[in-house]
């Protein structure tokens, strides 16, 4: 009888660690990103890099409004290589999380990995940049800066500030990374505007790759070839920055000298414009966390949302930078 008990109970204990070990493994997570049953959102966000003030503010946005939104952020830096990108959304389609963002690196190569992820039913959000990609439903928005507005509003103001010039205006222009979304279209944008006045000429134009380092390092070439540059263009602050480096050693004065006019209105920028080393700078704002989430959001519940969705920027001179430093949150 005693022995009857005794095989009873380890049947029933058997039973319970059986259901026990069953419905650990139902809990465990996988990997799966939305496959989770918390309820959470899970993104993955592939970011450029880190080459600039701007990208550095870009990527706090977006992790400070993940967290406060409440959703599970995955986050991978592609040091500016588009292979890296491909392999980290391919990395999001396996774990199967609910959306991909991503501000890509060039416009163009995405269509493969974009059908992928669609494939696999994950709604992907561009973000910053945009892709050239002909087949408009490989991704469901694009949130970002109009770029050729912004190259043309620099181009508008110089435009403007040199309509009383009788002789040529000679132009120096620090683009960024060949193939990029920002280079291509801020030099569309600013070439357009100058074209009214036949005085404006661009005599040099070159990547820095929006950093401050190639800033510098090409501006130090460009000095060296033309002996008068009225001016310089640089398709964002921190290539500027740097290009005021190499004016500086050059024994020129930026901002008199040479008027320089940039993009992003970043603080080290604005700063610079403050104190007179810049001339002008059209805003690029990097704080799009906010809008991403929501649409994260929006895309996961199945919404339709705009195809194209434009941040609200503004320009600035050098007593509006005064004005806005002191409050200037990046």
């Amino acid at each position: 009888m005693r022995k009857l008990r005794t095989q009873r109970v380890i049947a029933v204990l058997a039973s319970v660690l059986l259901v026990g070990g069953v419905a650990a493994c139902g809990n465990s997570d996988t990997g799966g990103g939305g496959s989770k049953d918390d309820g959470k959102i899970t993104m993955g966000f592939s970011q450029v890099g880190a080459e600039s003030g701007w990208r550095t503010a870009n990527t706090t946005s977006i992790k400070e409004s993940a967290a406060a939104a409440g959703i599970d952020l995955k986050f991978d830096d592609a040091q500016q290589k588009q292979e890296n990108q491909i392999k980290a959304i391919r990395n999001y389609i396996q774990q199967k999380v609910d959306v991909i963002a991503f501000s890509p690196v060039v416009e163009s190569g995405w269509d493969t990995v974009l059908k992928e992820a669609k494939d696999a039913g994950i709604p992907v959000i561009l973000t910053d940049r945009s892709v050239d990609s002909a087949d408009k439903s490989l991704y469901k928005t694009f949130l970002g800066s109009d770029f050729v507005k912004e190259g043309r509003l620099a181009g508008e103001w110089l435009v403007e500030q040199k309509k009383g010039a009788t002789g040529p205006v000679n132009i120096v222009e620090l683009q960024g990374n060949t193939g990029a979304a920002p280079a291509n279209d801020r030099k569309k944008g600013f070439g357009e505007a100058i074209a009214v006045n036949p005085n404006l000429k661009i005599i040099a134009s070159q990547p820095g790759d929006f950093t401050r380092a190639g800033g510098k390092q090409v501006m130090e070439q460009f000095l060296k070839a033309n002996p008068k540059i009225d001016v310089l263009f640089a398709h964002n602050d921190d290539m500027g920055l740097g290009a005021l480096e190499a004016i500086t050693a050059a024994g020129k004065v930026p901002g008199k000298d040479i008027t320089i006019i940039t993009v992003d209105a970043v603080k080290d920028g604005m700063q610079a414009l403050a104190d007179g080393k810049f001339n002008f700078i059209a805003e690029c704002s990097p704080l799009l966390g906010p809008q991403l989430m929501d649409l994260a959001k929006k895309v996961h519940a199945g919404e339709e949302v705009p195809a194209r969705i434009e941040t609200e920027e503004t320009t600035f001179t050098q007593e509006q930078a005064k004005e806005a430093l002191p409050n200037r949150k990046y």
